[in-house]
């Protein structure tokens, strides 16, 4: 199955109503990452076969979960999950911020050649980051564990906000050990196209 195919056949099953011209910019998004990483080492996955199903589709199956104008991807890396969630949400203001300059020199370049007008780039450390407003969902996928996830970024949740957790197995210990005036409102557990591994999207909110 081409790679085309695999994307056509992991939305259908995932049931998303994509905006026209977005399975096409995924698919340039997929060339970009995958030519960019031979170089800049953008992420652990070489083979664009599987980048479809471990990238593409894991981020595009937790998009029925973002709700809310604003969006902050913490420590995007290569892009994920915050540049498909762009591409399928055109309405949605996405930032996505991460340390490594060369990890937003490609994110900037992406976000050109796709012409990603919702999307804006921030290099640095989060902790740091004080933009004009917050976030309404403050996402990450492989950033910390949950207790630095939240503390690194409460400054800039929006009121009403949440946090989206993308992980692997339950994190029963992490739970555990978040702070106080945070609790987990709740868990999505996500079945991804082609992908034979246990995935949660955990969803954090300030308890009032």
């Amino acid at each position: 199955m081409s790679v085309e195919q695999q994307l056509k056949a992991g939305i259908a099953a995932l049931g998303l109503a994509l905006p026209e011209g977005a399975e096409a910019n995924l698919l340039a998004y997929l060339a970009l990452l995958d030519k960019w990483n031979r170089v800049y080492n953008l992420t652990a996955v070489r083979d664009a076969d599987r980048m479809v199903s471990h990238h593409l589709l894991d981020s595009l199956a937790a998009v029925p979960f973002f709700e809310g104008g604003a969006v902050l991807d913490v420590g995007s890396g290569g892009g994920l999950p915050g540049i498909p969630l762009a591409i399928a949400r055109p309405g949605t203001r996405v930032t996505l911020i991460d340390s490594v300059a060369k990890k937003t020199a490609f994110l900037r370049q992406a976000k050109a050649e796709l012409g990603l007008g919702n999307l804006e780039v921030v290099t640095g450390r989060v902790e740091d980051y004080r933009p004009e407003g917050g976030f309404d969902v403050i996402a990450s996928r492989a950033f910390s564990d949950l207790r630095e996830f939240v503390g690194l970024t409460r400054h800039l949740l929006n009121p009403g906000g949440r946090w989206l957790a993308m992980k692997g197995l339950y994190p029963n210990e992490e739970v555990a050990q978040l702070p106080p005036g945070v609790r987990v409102s709740a868990d999505h557990p996500l079945v991804v196209p082609g992908l034979g591994a246990t995935r949660h999207l955990i969803v954090l909110e300030p308890v009032e």
